[in-house]
């Protein structure tokens, strides 16, 4: 699904769902410049309902030509969904879209942007890429999480940065057993444990130590949380393991989380994790990549003998 065209000009008429989180007075010009310029450009604007509240206190609730009915009636109406806000609105858009393949399209409007490339002085040229065809849509695997009892997390089992256990209480730390097919890896004394997808592998992930893995890698990392021993490491596995975990403490419950979702769960609990069987799709500019996005959002490399 999606168009691709390369005359310059060409205006198709194109099915965009829109959606964002809060909206602040400094962010709302910005909103109204893209119902603004859809609107100029006879695009259908399809607003998700969870975003209406937020946009009708600046009066941008009237433009939609469809109100998707729940945040997850997506499929098979959209051509491409605009997420409006930083990267929890891109993890956010992912739940929404799930396995309609409807790319997601970040437009900055948060704080780092480091999956919402696209910076926000910059949504005529998003527009026009998408019109033209001149975009590169990155696929991105997802998390699947398998428990019993279950599904904890309902319809929405999947990740797209990470899955993480995590001590409830602040005193004492967990015991998290590692198996990798069924065989075991090593046991975990820390304050939790997380498995990231290559998207997630620089987000927390990266805070905890881990490495940066490109998107297009077919891995992930499994990576300590405040580990209480000296020569525990990141590992890095292949993403068709399937990684289950036994978990022991002096709590008799501890959190799993799937990227800004949490749900407390009993000592007991059956737990694992492995690659879900769709992907999401990125949409980046022409003229961005992932190690522009390295250097531009994580400096890596800033030395200040390059500057000489």
């Amino acid at each position: 699904m999606g168009y691709f065209y390369t005359q310059r000009w060409t205006w198709i008429h194109m099915k965009i769902a829109i959606y964002g989180r809060v909206i602040r007075p400094d962010t709302a010009p910005y909103i109204r410049q893209l119902l603004d310029l859809l609107q100029v450009r006879q695009h259908e604007i399809l607003l998700c309902q969870s975003y209406l509240p937020e946009l009708a206190e600046y009066g941008l609730d009237n433009v939609a030509h469809q109100v998707l009915p729940d945040a997850y009636g997506i499929s098979n109406q959209a051509d491409f969904l605009i997420s409006m806000g930083g990267d929890g609105t891109i993890l956010d858009a992912a739940t929404i879209v799930r396995d309609s393949g409807v790319p997601i399209l970040g437009i900055n409007i948060g704080r780092l942007g480091f999956l919402s490339t696209i910076g926000k002085e910059r949504l005529d040229t998003a527009i026009d890429a998408l019109e033209r065809g001149t975009f590169v849509a990155d696929r991105r695997t997802l998390l699947h999480l398998d428990t019993n009892p279950g599904p904890l997390f309902g319809e929405v089992s999947f990740a797209l940065n990470e899955f993480t256990i995590l001590k409830k209480d602040s005193s004492s730390m967990i015991t998290v057993h590692v198996y990798i097919n069924g065989e075991f890896m090593s046991s975990y004394w820390a304050d939790g444990l997380i498995v990231a997808t290559p998207t997630g592998s620089t987000g927390y992930s990266l805070s905890c130590g881990g490495p940066i893995v490109f998107p297009t890698a077919n891995n992930l990392v499994i990576t300590p949380v405040a580990p209480h021993n000296l020569n525990i490491r990141p590992i890095v596995v292949p993403d068709d393991a399937v990684i289950s975990f036994e978990v022991e403490g002096r709590s008799t419950e501890y959190l799993l989380t799937l990227d800004s979702r949490q749900v407390a769960v009993q000592s007991g609990t059956q737990v694992a994790v492995r690659k879900e069987s769709f992907g999401v799709s990125l949409i980046r500019l022409d003229d961005m990549n992932f190690l522009t996005t390295l250097r531009n959002k994580l400096n890596l490399g800033v030395d200040t003998r390059n500057r000489a």
